[in-house]
């Protein structure tokens, strides 16, 4: 890591159409500040623009934490301020409930995942998680509530009452009980957690561009749409498919024996 890099709250590379993004924090256990929401949320920003980019990683810098939520420093040194605003004005300064963007995240939980974190973690489209990792919302313990994206989004994910327990408890657990749940897909040993999440990319790599995100608006769009209404409707991103080289390219390369070129843009 080069001396740039350790002033940076969020790291970004870029390899064969992976973009890694690390949160960069870990003397902090990669704790949310403002500035770090805003280096994230650029971050994504990236990869939504930029056509080479098809597939995120989103992973924790340090052997420690993936993310363990809001820096309880920093609010308890801006707690009177804090105090003032808005919870519309709070969630602009710290909640990016999905991303903005159509193409497949990854989150690679590396330890613990808490509060705000778990909540980035959640907005991923999968979640592998070393054996290490921990996830809860501690929230309540502190006085708080999940209040960015988890009181809403866990009990859309999970039955109700696990969901409940989860959140009214304040509990932590580990990686075998959040597979166990349903919401974590794999559980690695942490030495193989980022070849784990890549082995996941690169099977997203074989498939049309297009076709996955229209495959993440149909699915995250639709889950808001009474079924035949989801059924009915003609997505944007299914349009643009519909209206690629993609849609055809498919079924020309099987013809012919071939892998299929797609088309990045």
């Amino acid at each position: 890591m080069s001396s740039d890099d350790l002033n940076q709250p969020v790291l970004y590379s870029e390899t064969g159409g992976v973009a890694t993004i690390t949160l960069n924090r870990p003397d902090s256990l990669n704790a949310i500040t403002p500035s770090l929401w805003q280096a994230l949320d650029e971050a994504m920003e990236r990869v939504r623009d930029d056509s080479s980019v098809r597939v995120a990683i989103l992973t924790g810098a340090g052997d420690s934490a993936f993310c363990a939520g809001a820096d309880l420093k920093w609010r308890s040194e801006n707690a009177e301020r804090l105090r003032t605003e808005s919870t519309r004005e709070l969630r602009a300064r710290f909640v990016m409930p999905d991303f903005d963007l159509w193409k497949p995240v990854i989150a690679a939980v590396n330890g613990h995942c808490l509060g705000g974190g778990f909540e980035i973690a959640m907005a991923c489209d999968l979640i592998v998680a070393a054996d290490t990792a921990i996830f809860g919302y501690p929230e309540p313990r502190r006085g708080l509530v999940a209040d960015g994206t988890a009181v809403h989004r866990l009990v859309r994910e999970l039955p109700r009452k696990l969901a409940m327990e989860i959140l009214l408890s304040g509990r932590t657990f580990g990686a075998e009980e959040g597979r166990s749940l349903g919401f974590v897909n794999q559980v690695v040993s942490k030495s193989d957690l980022m070849t784990a999440a890549n082995a996941i990319a690169d099977e997203m790599l074989k498939c049309s561009p297009q076709a996955l995100r229209a495959t993440k608006q149909m699915v995250v769009q639709g889950a808001e749409m009474p079924f035949q209404q989801a059924f009915e409707t003609e997505f944007s991103e299914f349009l643009k498919l519909k209206n690629s080289q993609d849609f055809v390219e498919g079924a020309r390369a099987f013809t012919e024996k071939r892998e299929p070129k797609w088309n990045d843009a």
